[in-house]
């Protein structure tokens, strides 16, 4: 058996994949059914008695995110209170302003965990409104939004700036859950994953034009999606290559891009190397406790983007070690409690949904981090739930509802 396996490329998919399970009048969802052979009628039919209800949800995972969005309001004050201070005439100014999302943000989450998750396809229409509504936004945006340090990324909505390519995350997310929920048999061909794939291109292509971060980011969370699901590896390096060779053409056909390349296996050598280089200084200097929360000297105009891109270098100035480490831990435990919701999860489709979710933060602290540590060439993506920015503080929260809503429905032994 083992053998055989290994000859046709398979391997064994999340629990749930290439499993069909038909919806049934009366109940959410065939998934919300207990696995009970013996609470089944005649004809396979499960009874009332055995269709599972809701019940309390992850509350670690809430006490989680709520420590990482507090302590990202501490540390905003902390890196921009010098900024804010000397050109707003308002040391609070970014603090005001990121509470003012995390509250919204908050009120979100527990709104959206409230809600059933099926309730996000229980309409066939669903599906092409996430779909074609994602494609017509990013290129609407490519097209009319404001120019900000030197791309097309924001949109104005009054006082405020929302950023599409935030909601696209959520959007492909749900795009994919929906999707694989659907067709999980047709993950176990080549042609099945490969047209799986081609469904996510648009999206990524549109947001890559002028974001290449997170283009990376949307095409890490589609091919870690479709691997979960299917039982099958082969294909994944065809698609890897096409992947590399797209991110090459982008890189290259932006000049900036390739120079960031240059600055970052010789930031000494380049002006625009300085950000690389204080941030490093600001990492080293910290030592293993820190400098005591507030005493940064790096965030005093040494060091740009100290309350967006680069905060985690002043949490290891001001922190020390210590403090970085304890944040990368916190990090890992809710990754953790998100993969025991995706293990136990009632259906292919809450685990999938998160699946995605993993892959989005997993893959967005890994690429903040190794920036600010120059393991990788820089580029703009913000330490989730910390660094200062509304739209994606709104839209991850958004994501722990989605979360939290499949953990009120997950299997429990009783």
């Amino acid at each position: 058996m083992m053998a055989g396996k290994a000859k046709t490329g398979r391997r064994t998919p999340l629990r749930g994949a290439g499993r069909s399970r038909p919806q049934t009048a009366g109940v959410r969802s065939r998934g919300e059914v207990r696995r009970n052979p013996a609470a089944a009628g005649r004809g396979g039919v499960r009874s009332s008695a055995s269709v599972r209800r809701p019940h309390a949800m992850d509350y670690s995972i809430v006490f989680l995110v709520i420590f990482l969005v507090g302590f990202g309001l501490v540390m905003v004050y902390s890196t921009s209170s010098y900024r804010g201070s000397l050109y707003m005439d308002d040391a609070a100014y970014w603090l005001k302003r990121q509470a003012f999302f995390a509250v919204l943000g908050i009120a979100a989450m527990f709104f959206v965990a409230r809600i059933d998750y099926h309730f996000w396809k229980s309409k066939k229409w669903m599906l092409p409104v996430y779909y074609w509504g994602t494609i017509l936004l990013l290129i609407f945006t490519l097209i009319f939004a404001a120019v900000s340090h030197g791309s097309r990324r924001w949109l104005n909505i009054g006082p405020l700036s929302f950023q599409p390519s935030e909601a696209a995350k959520v959007s492909l997310i749900l795009i994919f859950a929906i999707y694989i929920s659907r067709n999980a048999k047709k993950l176990r061909t080549w042609k099945g994953i490969v047209k799986c794939f081609a469904l996510a291109v648009p999206i990524i292509v549109v947001v890559g034009i002028e974001n290449l971060s997170t283009c990376i980011i949307l095409m890490a969370i589609t091919v870690i999606m479709i691997f979960v699901a299917s039982d099958k590896w082969k294909p994944f390096f065809a698609i890897g290559g096409v992947g590399i060779a797209g991110i090459a053409v982008l890189l290259l056909t932006q000049g900036y891009r390739v120079e960031r390349i240059k600055i970052w296996l010789n930031p000494e050598q380049y002006e625009t190397g300085l950000q690389t280089m204080q941030g490093l200084y600001a990492i080293g200097s910290g030592g293993l406790f820190g400098k005591g929360l507030g005493q940064s000297m790096q965030k005093m105009g040494f060091l740009p983007e100290t309350h967006n891109d680069m905060i985690f270098s002043i949490i290891c100035e001001e922190l020390g070690l210590f403090g970085a480490i304890s944040i990368l831990i916190i990090y890992f435990v809710l990754l953790w409690r998100f993969m025991v919701v995706a293990l136990n999860a009632a259906d292919l489709y809450g685990s999938m949904i998160v699946v995605g979710t993993i892959a989005h933060l997993g893959i967005q602290v890994f690429i903040n981090i190794g920036v600010v540590t120059n393991t990788i060439p820089n580029t703009g993506i913000p330490l989730p739930f910390i660094s200062y920015g509304g739209t994606s503080l709104c839209f991850l929260l958004i994501e722990m509802g989605l979360v939290l809503s499949v953990s009120r429905y997950m299997r429990i032994k009783e």
